[in-house]
């Protein structure tokens, strides 16, 4: 007679024998066992897996896509062709090939810059001083033509959400060297957050001490830092070391838990940063010089100025990655591109020339990777009647990066002959990361994260490799 298991009779055996073994021994290394080797997650300074040039990032974010043929890809065809119809696969970029317009030049106009020869547009006075200092990259490309996946493929990898951005994988690598402030800090607009918000700059499945931290740039940097002005110093700091003792004994109590970890973690920063962080952002601690060089006695420059000052003074600090935002989708120009440009660029040329200026002074450049560009680029044709502006254009646009770890005054790779399209050593997003990695010290490849079975990169599985041309 044969005997018939019901589904409760298994499961209410299922913790005998082999499946109860393997149970236990599933919990005991994740949850109790002494001697586990679970990953215990913080901020402490960790080695690079070779030595990197760089030691810290500041990312300088241009929401909503700059126009590479404006800026700095000099296009003489466009000038030719002007008002001609674009061929079908441009045309179909735009629109699904409706309302198209013709193609269309730029305004500006294009010279050699600096010692290099370096072609980069009008538009950008301040930078053209700079550019024997920087490696301009003319053949971006990434994957889609909407802002959303596009920023997330440009912070996480992907063009999905939920995934790590860059600056948490860097902090993740590499810790910080300045415990008493965030690894990575985010430095966005008051005038509003970039497309998808804060998950930008999130952790996502890693441990949350790995987000970036948000330092606002009027009124206090960060929100309730400042302890009760009622209660005695002495008095805090013994609440300090009681609440000290009491995470301690929380935490033996639930061994090898990471979230836990970074919790607590998280709030013994946050007590660190009562004296390091109002410190760090006080720009007026700086010389009249210095604040007029980043432009923060003029109107149109002095938001962005004061966040390219505070960067400074955050990795002069020690902070690994700092990223800093202009207005939401300032870079968006679907109408009159010269007007739009010479307000962004208005507002962003100057600071950022000081930044790179000031860093080089200071012998920062060399340790301090300035990573510089938006989600994609513009289209070689108009959009709109009247004066016109450009589209998105992912197939090919324009980054650069200086300092710690590049050449300076070379230019990599090109666009087709209207600046559609990446055509000549052509750089994705996946190559972009795993070249700032390698600036840190980093092999994308071997920084991973285990999560579910899989080893998780900022690379993912894509092929990318680390743009060596560029590399001093």
């Amino acid at each position: 007679m044969t005997n018939k298991t019901s589904r409760r009779d298994f499961f209410s055996t299922f913790t005998d024998g082999l499946h109860g073994a393997a149970l236990a021994s599933l919990f005991a290394r994740d949850m109790f066992a002494e001697g586990s080797t679970q990953h215990i997650f913080d901020l402490k300074p960790k080695a690079s897996h070779f030595p990197g040039k760089a030691k810290s990032v500041i990312h300088l974010f241009m929401n909503g896509g700059p126009s590479q043929v404006d800026l700095f890809d000099p296009k003489p065809a466009l000038k030719r062709l002007a008002g001609t119809a674009p061929s079908r696969e441009l045309a179909f970029a735009i629109s699904n090939g409706k309302d198209s317009g013709t193609l269309f030049p730029t305004p500006y106009e294009f010279k050699p810059r600096g010692k290099c020869g370096m072609e980069i547009s009008d538009a950008l006075p301040h930078l053209a001083g700079c550019v024997d200092d920087i490696a301009l990259i003319r053949s971006m490309y990434g994957e889609h033509a909407n802002h959303e996946p596009a920023l997330f493929l440009l912070h996480t990898g992907r063009t999905i959400a939920s995934r790590p951005s860059i600056g948490s994988w860097v902090s993740y690598g590499l810790g910080t060297d300045n415990q008493n402030l965030p690894a990575y800090v985010v430095l966005d607009d008051p005038k509003g957050l970039p497309i998808n918000g804060i998950s930008n700059w999130q952790s996502a499945w890693l441990p949350p001490l790995y987000q970036g931290t948000r330092f606002r740039t009027e009124g206090p940097p960060v929100l309730n830092l400042e302890p009760r002005p009622e209660v005695p110093a002495p008095l805090v700091e013994a609440e300090r070391a009681l609440l000290k003792k009491m995470d301690e004994a929380h935490r033996k109590q639930r061994p090898y838990q990471p979230e836990l970890d970074a919790r607590i973690s998280s709030y013994e920063l946050a007590a660190r940063m009562q004296m390091s962080a109002s410190d760090a952002l006080d720009v007026m601690k700086e010389s009249e010089a210095t604040r007029e060089a980043y432009g923060l006695n003029e109107t149109a420059t002095a938001s962005y100025g004061k966040r390219c000052l505070m960067a400074r003074r955050l990795v002069e600090r020690g902070v690994r990655f700092v990223q800093l935002y202009i207005e939401s989708q300032i870079f968006d120009n679907h109408g009159d591109i010269k007007a739009g440009l010479d307000y962004a660029c208005g507002k962003t040329d100057k600071p950022i020339a000081a930044l790179l200026k000031d860093l080089k002074q200071r012998g920062l450049l060399d340790s301090t990777l300035v990573v510089y560009g938006g989600e994609f680029g513009r289209l070689p044709m108009s959009q709109g009647g009247g004066k016109p502006g450009r589209d998105h254009g992912p197939n090919g646009f324009s980054s650069w990066m200086a300092g710690g770890g590049v050449k300076g005054g070379v230019v990599h790779g090109t666009t087709d002959d209207i600046g559609f399209k990446a055509a000549e050593n052509r750089v994705s997003v996946h190559d972009f990361h795993a070249t700032i990695l390698h600036c840190l010290g980093l092999r994308h490849r071997d920084l991973f994260h285990d999560r579910n079975g899989l080893r998780e990169r900022l690379t993912d599985q894509f092929p990318a490799r680390v743009v060596s041309e560029i590399l001093a």
